[in-house]
């Protein structure tokens, strides 16, 4: 009998806790800015060459567009909906929420922000990148 109401209790833990990861995941109903969504794992190598990328990424273009990042090894009931074929994935998506490109694979800081360019989202530059160079 303990161990029913153990497996149970384990069985009911499990589905609100999936419940509630698939709904922290899913992207805002009326998004205002540009999002970039990036599909990685914590422990996969190229996703973590990107966390740097995203933190900077996330600090310098803050209010120009929104940067996402979903571990599909941790939920991967979140990246499902996404339909990527690896890690890591980047998925670039309009005001509008449509998708308007994808990128597999390592992505650089330049190119990522080429690419929001090609797409048509302009940029300011960031805060630091317009400082005059300090003198000693």
């Amino acid at each position: 009998m303990k161990t029913l109401v153990v497996l149970l209790l384990f069985t009911v833990g499990t589905v609100f806790v999936r419940a509630a990861d698939v709904a922290a995941a899913e992207p805002a109903a009326a998004p205002t800015l540009p999002r970039l969504v990036d599909l990685g794992a914590g422990k996969c190598i190229p996703c973590k060459q990107m966390k740097p990328i995203l933190a900077e990424l996330t600090r310098d273009y803050a209010g120009q567009f929104e940067v996402v990042f979903i571990d599909v090894w941790e939920n991967r009931a979140a990246g499902e909906p996404y339909g990527i074929r690896m890690i890591p994935t980047q998925i670039f998506f309009g005001v509008d929420g449509k998708e308007l490109a994808r990128h597999e694979g390592f992505y650089a800081k330049k190119d990522i922000l080429a690419k929001w360019q090609e797409l048509g989202v302009a940029l300011k530059a960031p805060a630091a990148a317009t400082l005059p160079p300090a003198t000693h």
